[in-house]
């Protein structure tokens, strides 16, 4: 029985990816490197992978802090835009009235983390939210969920992950939770609320 969802941040229920991205190629380009707009490389992973695939294309001097700083900033910079994705906060409402426990786990760092959750009014139906910054591996690495998992004191098969991303989808199945994409397939937000909610009345 599923008992918690461990919803993930960026593209699932806020509609930040593109901020992401425009931060990625604002900073970029300030060190001389071009990343086009419609580039999807980087969609979902955590910056230090993204730090590890650029770093050899920018200037020596630059180190990994500073360019960490300079996205945090770029990005927090237009924050105040985001908005929570259609469905997202009716999902979030309906599974904490019927007692399903919920939590975050991102590959963002927690400024930003704390920043999305609060922009879009999400906190006050999370018990916690794991952030890039808690691990020290981030997806595709299980390592965050299993993190959430000892959190809500759950296994992980009583913890259903929603997901948007490859590396997400990747991450909660190794941390052997069951797991919905959000978006595309099986995962709109009234699919998610039903596989929670229903069977926990059938038992009722």
């Amino acid at each position: 029985m599923i008992r918690a969802v461990a919803w993930d941040i960026d593209g699932t229920l806020v509609d930040s990816e593109g901020l992401h991205h425009l931060a990625l190629v604002e900073v970029s380009a300030r060190h001389g490197v071009r990343i086009a707009p419609d580039d999807t490389r980087f969609v979902g992973v955590a910056m230090d992978q993204v730090w590890h695939e650029l770093a050899p294309r920018y200037p020596a001097t630059l180190s990994n802090a500073v360019w960490m700083q300079e996205n945090c900033a770029a990005y927090l910079h237009r924050a105040a835009r985001l908005r929570a994705l259609p469905g997202a906060l009716e999902a979030l409402a309906e599974l904490h009235e019927a007692g399903i426990r919920q939590c975050c786990v991102s590959n963002s760092q927690r400024t930003i983390v704390d920043r999305n959750l609060q922009v879009i009014g999400a906190i006050a139906y999370l018990e916690f939210s794991i952030s890039r910054d808690d691990v020290a591996h981030g997806k595709p690495d299980p390592a965050p969920y299993r993190l959430a998992c000892e959190r809500l004191a759950l296994a992980p098969a009583e913890v259903l992950v929603a997901e948007d991303s490859d590396t997400g989808i990747a991450a909660g199945r190794a941390a052997g939770c069951r797991v919905m994409r959000v978006g595309r397939g099986d995962g709109d937000f009234a699919a998610i609320v039903a596989a929670v909610v229903r069977p926990v009345s059938a038992g009722a």
